[in-house]
């Protein structure tokens, strides 16, 4: 990431266990736990996966064996960050939108 990452949010899944919240006390990343059957509290990454699940898992015909998905995953992600606009980023991809958060810092390019 461009900037430092201070937080972290969390919806308290089993992925999010001991070695992961050691590493961010390590790193001085602090850890927020949803609770429980609360997915209003995270709707960005609500929306995210629908998104994911609506314009690849139900639209690729892969058979999901890790190797080939993998392949497949790394076409998508190229496509959700530099291809396709997202709406709640004024229509920029989220690449473009991180170098305009960038260039605004220096005060050099206008994104629009």
């Amino acid at each position: 990431m461009p900037f430092t990452i201070r937080a972290i949010q969390v919806d308290g899944g089993s992925e999010f266990e001991a070695v992961f919240e050691e590493e961010c006390r390590r790193r001085d990343i602090r850890l927020f736990v949803l609770p429980p059957r609360s997915p209003k509290l995270n709707g960005c990454v609500e929306r995210a996966h629908r998104t994911h699940t609506e314009e690849f898992y139900d639209v690729t015909d892969s058979p999901f064996d890790i190797p080939e998905l993998r392949v497949e995953l790394m076409q998508w992600e190229n496509t959700y960050n530099k291809v396709r606009p997202h709406q709640a980023l004024g229509y920029l991809t989220p690449f473009k939108f991180v170098q305009c958060w960038e260039n605004s810092r220096r005060e050099e390019v206008r994104c629009h």
